[in-house]
């Protein structure tokens, strides 16, 4: 008969052949240039990136135990039980600064500057502000949108913005203006009103004048075929393109999923979710519409569950594909399956969706949102330890 001392010592081999054995995961990085903005379209401009290396078996700095003198030294050397570097490397964020769900952090220049040399050391090279405007509060000062009755900033954030994307080498990306009408109503047509002004305004204020100015994001947030938002993309990203002499323009919609709940409520899950035939249906139906004018679309990839990435993320790689767009993942940074909203994700969460990106053959990872989830200075503690692992994990030094 088996007695405890046998049980754990046979328990502690088989947990240790367990660390040592080869991976059994399918290696699906791909190598080589990040193919970025190469659309079939007209005007599209390269992004510049590229994929993780192939990584060893085990973090950098790895080996054996003999000189290992501090704590950093001794976590770089603990072997990885998955593939390092299997994912796809974010090469694109977001720029928070309406924070309209998370707390603003209130920084000056200083402490964007600083941002942007954290960001450029993992290899972004886009950067996005997320809107230019949010009903009364607005990130220019905008002559239009002042005199609907918004308040005046006191930093001209896109300005900014644009400094520093140019001092650091990538390409800043507009967000358009969202009046709340749209989450008022469900009807998308009223966004179109406000940003035929806003569109020229900041091409005139900024896009003649900053290289980094690289396109645009068109805002609105849809997850199905909402009222009004076929004819609101086409309309705003045509003008969008024809003001800038065809610059690239990208969407990022969410999936209709179990996690797709209210930010304010309590729930984490609901009943009622998509299907990823009705997913397809539809989304084939919105791409079909849009597809001339819209050069790019970052599904949100944390409304779904781990397990259902790959079904989810091969339809939206084949719908791209058959209108000639780019495939993007939005990866949230922050975690969705706490009732504390929010803070920054499980770093092994965020692997499974760079990973399922990875197999799938997106084109480009760009995230929501570095700054309040990944940053070493955020004011969230874990945000940094999320920066330091996601480093080990691509071996960026």
């Amino acid at each position: 008969m088996t007695n405890r001392r046998d049980f754990l010592k046979k328990g502690a081999l088989a947990a240790a052949a367990a660390v040592t054995a080869p991976s059994l995961l399918t290696d699906c990085r791909q190598t080589g240039e990040n193919p970025g903005w190469r659309s079939t379209k007209s005007g599209g401009t390269p992004a510049h990136g590229e994929h993780s290396p192939k990584g060893s078996n085990q973090l950098p700095g790895g080996g054996g135990s003999s000189g290992l003198k501090t704590t950093a030294d001794i976590q770089a050397a603990a072997p990885l039980c998955c593939e390092p570097g299997a994912g796809l490397r974010i090469t694109g964020t977001f720029l928070d600064e309406i924070s309209h769900d998370i707390p603003h952090q209130n920084w000056g220049e200083k402490e964007w500057d600083a941002d942007f040399a954290y960001m450029k050391a993992i290899g972004i090279d886009t950067v996005i502000d997320i809107r230019c405007g949010y009903r009364k509060f607005i990130t220019y000062p905008s002559p239009y949108l002042l005199k609907k009755g918004c308040y005046m900033p006191s930093v001209d954030l896109i300005d900014l913005f644009c400094r520093l994307a140019q001092k650091y080498g990538m390409k800043f990306m507009l967000g358009l203006y969202d009046s709340g009408r749209y989450w008022d109503t469900g009807d998308m047509s009223y966004e179109v009103e406000s940003n035929r002004f806003v569109i020229d305004e900041v091409w005139e204020r900024y896009g003649r004048k900053y290289d980094s100015f690289g396109g645009w994001y068109i805002s609105g947030e849809i997850s199905r075929a909402t009222k009004g938002a076929i004819d609101s993309f086409r309309t705003m990203g045509r003008q969008c393109k024809e003001v800038s002499g065809g610059l690239p323009t990208f969407i990022s919609p969410w999936i209709d999923g179990k996690k797709a709940v209210a930010a304010a409520g309590a729930s984490l899950t609901k009943a009622e979710a998509i299907s990823v035939a009705e997913h397809e249906r539809e989304w084939d139906e919105i791409f079909d519409g849009i597809h001339d004018y819209v050069d790019a679309c970052a599904f949100q990839d944390g409304h779904i569950d781990y397990d259902e990435l790959d079904a989810f993320f091969t339809v939206n790689k084949k719908l791209a594909d058959k209108y000639g767009m780019q495939c993007w993942t939005n990866a949230e940074t922050f975690d969705r399956d706490m009732p504390i909203k929010f803070f920054p994700i499980k770093f092994d969460k965020l692997r499974l969706k760079l990973e399922a990106a990875a197999r799938c053959g997106y084109d480009k990872a760009i995230t929501f949102e570095f700054s309040h989830f990944m940053s070493p200075q955020s004011a969230y503690l874990q945000a940094g330890h999320l920066y330091d692992r996601y480093k080990e994990y691509f071996g960026i030094r």
